[in-house]
């Protein structure tokens, strides 16, 4: 838990920083939904990597989950987050903090129901090697 918290100071310290910048490999999601890595690092047998995504308007995440936890600060935009039962587990304006927990369990996706973009900035605690993210099937309500 020290750890974790740790990380999310240095990774909020970091946010502007571009230490190891770069294009993410992969974004799910629809058109223009676009991740650049801000800084990357690994301790203690887990990646740290600090990301900013951007969402534009009408365009959400894709279903996905994470191998382990993500921090979220909204920078710009209004973020609508939508757990497997397409119920809605959070409405992110500008300046809020999330928290995505880890786990298949918890497949979500992000949508911009906005007229901006929105940009997050985010850090991921990951397993060693992990992927930032694992694709998931929609669970059948009318969300993309």
């Amino acid at each position: 838990m020290r750890t974790t918290l740790r990380a999310a100071a240095v990774g909020t310290a970091l946010v502007g920083l571009s230490l190891t910048p770069g294009i993410a490999q992969a974004t799910p999601g629809g058109p223009g939904v676009t991740g650049t890595i801000l800084a990357q690092w690994t301790e203690g047998g887990r990646d740290y990597v600090l990301r900013e995504i951007t969402i534009p308007a009408g365009q959400a995440t894709g279903w996905h989950y994470h191998d382990g936890t993500l921090f979220a600060y909204v920078k710009q935009g209004t973020l609508s987050h939508f757990d497997s039962d397409c119920a809605s587990d959070g409405v992110y304006k500008k300046g809020s903090f999330l928290k995505e927990p880890a786990g298949a369990d918890h497949v979500h996706i992000g949508q911009n129901r906005g007229t901006n973009d929105v940009v997050l900035d985010v850090l991921y605690v990951l397993p060693h090697g992990a992927p930032l993210s694992e694709d998931a099937p929609a669970p059948g309500c009318d969300l993309p």
